[in-house]
């Protein structure tokens, strides 16, 4: 497929490709606050925000992320707790434990500058293909490719590149593609004038090839088939999973909550006791959570009816949450810590759960 690739490339008109791409990006690009200058820190926050999670989400996330943690070593120093607080909400949580892990290498080892070679960028936890492309070619205005989804489907139908773009082997058409179509002069301008084709123009579904800067070097608009490409394999449909979640609240108005593992899905976050139901049993939902809890906390609990359902969906899973009140009638349960409403708004709790304790607000309690 390179050497495809090759011929594709021949006789295209790659300097007025980008002088008419990044002309279009410089009197339209969008105003975002990671924009502002090119500081490598902020681009950094705002391209791991940004990875599966849309624009407008992100904007009062990343002003206020910047606000509590200004600068590379402020984050570095930060506790954990606060760091998950902040990036409440956002998911994929992984995503910034792993760029406090790697902002506190560069505050270590790098005197708390960005690095600006692919080698030491790489190396940085949680630092893939893309993410080194964008900070190098943002930041340091050094031509790297970072070739995401909006990359892949505007080259994808420029080029009219017919490969499945779920395939990850696929990527390094694509990087090729950009190695060879970026200004060298302006890498920072290209690679996001690419992104922001794909964000606002070259959208996934009915593209808006009218309005397209650089629709006359477009191979699929010529040929009509803008809407058959990129081509993406579908992914498997993520399995349900029945849950079961009790708010358990003391007779102090003490409300009980406990840490997820420290490894695996939704780690370090907190949330209300919960257990999946085991659809074999004859037990009702609520006799399969009372009974989980006595054996597992050794809370003795009355037990709301069904106070709600919160469906909650991942990549790869789907919750389906039976939401029930629970009132402790001991005030000493293992590994469940008590805490009031108030002392609650310091811990990070995963989305799923601030929608279970939204429920118990508007609850009757027993």
């Amino acid at each position: 497929m390179i050497n495809e690739l090759k011929n594709k490339l021949e006789g295209f008109q790659i300097q007025e490709f980008q002088h008419d791409l990044i002309s279009w990006y410089i009197a339209e690009k969008r105003d975002l606050p990671w924009r502002k200058d090119q500081d490598p820190y902020k681009i950094w926050v705002s391209e791991i925000m940004l990875q599966q999670t849309r624009v407008d989400t992100v904007i009062p996330y990343f002003n206020a992320f910047i606000k509590k943690f200004p600068t590379i070593e402020s984050l570095a120093n930060a506790d954990e707790e606060e760091v998950l607080k902040a990036w409440e909400g956002l998911g994929y949580y992984s995503r910034v434990r792993n760029l406090q892990s790697a902002v506190k290498e560069v505050a270590s080892s790098y005197s708390g500058i960005v690095p600006n070679t692919p080698e030491e960028i790489s190396r940085l936890k949680g630092v893939g293909p893309y993410t080194k492309g964008a900070i190098l070619s943002i930041a340091y205005n050094i031509p790297e490719p970072a070739v995401d989804g909006n990359v892949m489907r505007v080259f994808s139908r420029i080029l009219s590149i017919w490969e499945d773009i779920a395939k990850p082997k696929t990527r390094k058409i694509f990087e090729e593609a950009t190695y060879q179509l970026i200004s060298k002069e302006d890498p920072s301008s290209f690679n996001q004038a690419v992104m922001e084709l794909g964000a606002l123009i070259c959208t996934p579904t009915s593209p808006s090839c009218l309005l397209c800067p650089v629709r006359e070097y477009c191979s699929a608009f010529a040929e009509g088939v803008q809407t058959e490409l990129p081509i993406k394999s579908k992914k498997k449909k993520p399995k349900p999973l029945q849950m079961a979640a009790a708010v358990l609240y003391d007779a102090d108005g003490r409300l009980y909550i406990h840490k997820r593992p420290s490894t695996g899905l939704l780690a370090n976050l907190w949330e209300f006791p919960n257990v999946e139901i085991v659809a074999e049993t004859d037990q009702s939902y609520r006799e399969q959570l009372k009974q989980f809890l006595k054996e597992v906390y050794q809370a003795d609990v009355e037990l709301s009816e069904l106070s709600g359902t919160v469906e909650h969906v991942f990549s790869h899973l789907i919750w389906n949450i039976s939401v029930f009140i629970g009132k402790m009638k001991n005030q000493h349960a293992s590994h469940l810590i008590p805490v009031t409403e108030q002392e609650l708004e310091k811990y990070a709790f995963p989305v799923s759960h601030q929608k279970i304790y939204k429920i118990f607000l508007g609850s009757d309690k027993l």
